[in-house]
């Protein structure tokens, strides 16, 4: 059975390996998801845990990403760009979700939730913000704001964002799913 890593990596770079942890020196986007996974499964010992969590802060200044290590996140979790990202402590992420470069998933109360189904592209500067949720298959477009529910099979565009169905809505944006 592949770990969360690996179908992580396998979205980057749609190939399986078993110690992805090597690849981490090339791929920073890869790296800082693999840190929020081994220090998230909690198995690896007290004394390397910290370490770990010096370098995932450390990392989080270098290039400008906040992921709340109280977040909770599918596999196969893939981020395109390096470079301000930030998700909230109470945001779940389903599935095959891939998210752009500087993208705000967070609370403006910080006591609201945001669920984000699976298969869900997420564009550069879109901020989903309140006590929402994001169905399955959804593409959101760039530059959108998003503070409502969406349903499953979704493009949502614009700002004021209008929701449009669509069968299909991330064949050609979600690639490599597991």
């Amino acid at each position: 059975m592949k770990t969360s890593i690996q179908k992580d990596y396998y979205r980057h770079t749609s190939k399986w390996i078993n110690h992805p942890w090597i690849k981490t020196i090339f791929n920073i986007d890869f790296r800082y998801t693999y840190l929020f996974r081994k220090i998230s499964e909690k198995k690896t010992p007290i004394i390397f845990n910290f370490f770990l969590k010096s370098y995932y802060k450390f990392l989080s200044k270098q290039i400008n990403y906040h992921i709340d290590l109280k977040a909770t996140i599918g596999d196969g979790f893939y981020i395109i760009h390096a470079h301000r990202l930030y998700v909230g402590p109470r945001v779940i992420i389903g599935k095959n979700c891939n998210f752009s470069h500087c993208t705000t998933i967070g609370q403006t109360k910080g006591r609201d939730n945001i669920i984000i189904g699976n298969k869900v592209w997420i564009g550069t500067y879109c901020v989903l913000d309140g006590n929402i949720t994001i169905g399955n298959n959804v593409l959101i477009a760039p530059l959108t704001y998003v503070n409502f529910n969406v349903p499953d099979n979704s493009i949502v565009i614009g700002n004021p964002a209008k929701i449009i169905k669509r069968e299909n809505a991330t064949e050609d944006y979600i690639n490599n799913t597991i």
